[in-house]
């Protein structure tokens, strides 16, 4: 078994990083002997798990469900790695978070730190598929994002829902208007975020349903580019209200009755929605007060028998 087991680290470490040159400086070995190790794999069991195209290697059918299940695997290992670093460096926790938008990670992140001073807590920002495929690898722990897709593998609770904004110049008429009507975005420039993006999405179905024909000029793939595109007169944009951020010479407008609002998910993998800090952010609605130790429960009049 322990042969198998290096020959799984090796077509692991392939399948993750793309390549058997990466795989190799993953694991600290020579390309040649992951090359035998994986080749060796794909010769005891009669299964071709990557199509090789000179540089390029891609996972066959077989491979990939193979990659599904030593995700899990390996992904526990490292998650033990971690444990045991975190005793060393006399830490009772380490949570990492992943996310899309930074405001709404740093209430989840402020929430954990004050229910649990104790721990450390690791904070990253990628896009969607990036926040997904290092949940995936177990690079992280938890993950907030605007979902379009759920994945059977994950375990899901809504976080918070927000409203979508227009994001527009200060000189633009609508910063007059208490809010405008969503109808009244037909006509005007748009720029908006890159393909795939959920805000977009959102937006694009909205305004279709309605029959409103959007005018995009530009897009791009931040929001920050967005709202700097939005001062410099290009056109108008849309952003969750809780990720804008204030440019001097644009403004937020609220559309009336609120029509768009983005879901934001808690998720985590299925299998770990047990570990001891991962349930307790699962468990607990932000802002509630964190658990009290016996000793707080003793010394607390509202505790105290009759």
């Amino acid at each position: 078994m322990y042969q198998y087991h290096k020959w799984l680290r090796s077509f692991h470490a392939v399948a993750r990083t793309g390549s058997f040159t990466q795989a190799a400086l993953f694991l600290s070995l020579g390309q040649p002997t992951v090359s035998e190790q994986v080749t060796a794999l794909e010769r005891k069991f009669a299964v071709e798990l990557f199509h090789r195209r000179g540089r390029n290697t891609v996972l066959t059918d077989a491979g990939q469900q193979l990659y599904a299940i030593t995700q899990g695997i390996f992904g526990q290992e490292d998650e033990a790695l971690q444990l045991l670093q975190s005793f060393h460096q006399k830490k009772k926790g380490l949570v990492r978070i992943g996310a899309v938008s930074p405001p709404i990670a740093m209430s989840l992140t402020y929430e954990l730190m004050r229910r649990h001073p104790e721990i450390e807590v690791g904070t990253s920002f990628t896009t969607e598929a990036e926040t997904l495929e290092r949940l995936y690898n177990f690079d992280i722990d938890v993950a907030i994002l605007a979902l379009t897709d759920v994945d059977r593998r994950l375990h899901t609770q809504l976080y918070q829902t927000h409203p979508i904004v227009a994001v527009v110049r200060s000189d633009h008429p609508w910063v007059t208007q208490q809010s405008v009507d969503l109808r009244e975005v037909e006509g005007q420039a748009v720029v908006l975020r890159e393909q795939g993006s959920r805000t977009r999405q959102l937006v694009e179905n909205a305004c279709q349903a309605k029959g409103i024909a959007l005018n995009c000029v530009m897009q791009l793939n931040s929001r920050e580019a967005i709202v700097h595109s939005i001062a410099q007169g290009i056109g108008i944009g849309f952003v969750s209200a809780v990720e804008y951020a204030e440019l001097p010479g644009t403004r937020a407008i609220r559309f009336a009755g609120d029509p768009l609002h983005i879901d934001y998910f808690l998720c985590c993998l299925a299998v770990r929605r047990n570990r001891a800090l991962i349930a307790d952010l699962f468990n607990t609605r932000p802002g509630a007060d964190p658990p009290r130790s016996e000793a707080t429960q003793a010394t607390d009049p509202a505790t105290k028998p009759d």
